[in-house]
Order: C-alpha cells, then sequence, then structure tokens
C-alpha cells in the first residue's frame, strides 16, 4: 500500500482548492452568457462562495460522528444526508441568484459537482505520488 506524504497532500489538496474554485467561476461565465443571465453572474459566484463556506461547516460537523466511532451505517446516512444537502444547496443558489428553472441551476451543479470529482480524484494520485 503506498504511504500519503502529508506535505505533498496538503500542497496537491491547497492546490485542487483553487482549481475548483477558479475552474468552476470561469465555465460558469459562458454558460451565464449563454443564458443571457450575464449580468447576474456575480451575484451567483458571490452566492456561490457563501454556499461552499456552509458546506463546509455542515459537513465538518457530519463527519465528527465517524471520529467518534459511531457505527458506520450512522456515519454513512450522514454522509449522505450531508452530500444531498450540499448539491441541493448549489442547486438552490444557482437558480435564485440567476433566477433560471431548476433544470438550468442543474447544469451548474453539475459542471461543479464533475470539476471536483476529476480534481479529487487527481488530487489523490498527486499524493500518492
Amino acid at each position: 500500500m503506498a504511504t500519503i506524504d502529508p506535505a505533498r497532500g496538503l500542497a496537491a489538496d491547497l492546490i485542487a482548492y483553487v482549481c475548483s474554485w477558479a475552474g468552476f467561476a470561469l465555465a460558469s461565465l459562458p454558460m451565464t452568457e449563454a443564458l443571457g443571465r450575464r449580468a447576474l453572474w456575480p451575484r451567483m459566484i458571490a452566492a456561490w462562495n457563501w454556499v461552499n463556506f456552509v458546506q463546509y461547516l455542515v459537513l465538518a460537523v457530519l463527519t465528527l460522528p465517524a471520529m467518534l466511532d459511531a457505527p458506520s451505517a450512522v456515519s454513512d446516512t450522514l454522509g449522505l444526508v450531508g452530500l444531498g444537502y450540499a448539491i441541493w444547496m448549489q442547486w438552490f443558489a444557482a437558480r435564485a441568484a440567476l433566477e433560471i428553472s431548476g433544470v438550468r441551476a442543474a447544469a451548474f451543479v453539475a459542471i461543479d459537482l464533475g470539476l471536483s470529482v476529476f480534481l479529487s480524484g487527481l488530487t489523490a494520485r498527486i499524493a500518492l505520488g
């Protein structure tokens, strides 16, 4: 089994965070232009930033049971609930900030989620060396 160098893992996580933030902001700009909502893009990015902050807090709280050796069914359920809540918050923020339909807001969530999954996998590979 490969070991993770903590410094390398931290550096990879920090770089992935910056890439994820900038990547979504840059990817969402042409999407808002295509929807005729370019003027609302700064509002959407501000809402998305605050949603991310809340998501991190919620997910941090929901990981506490796992750290306290709660049964895996409890930890897994809380993780799934946290993920669902995070996705819903992103969808709601995009829909409200851009004043678009739920389906269109889901496209913004899909881009962010896809980018996050890609960068998580890349970060794991980099951390392992």
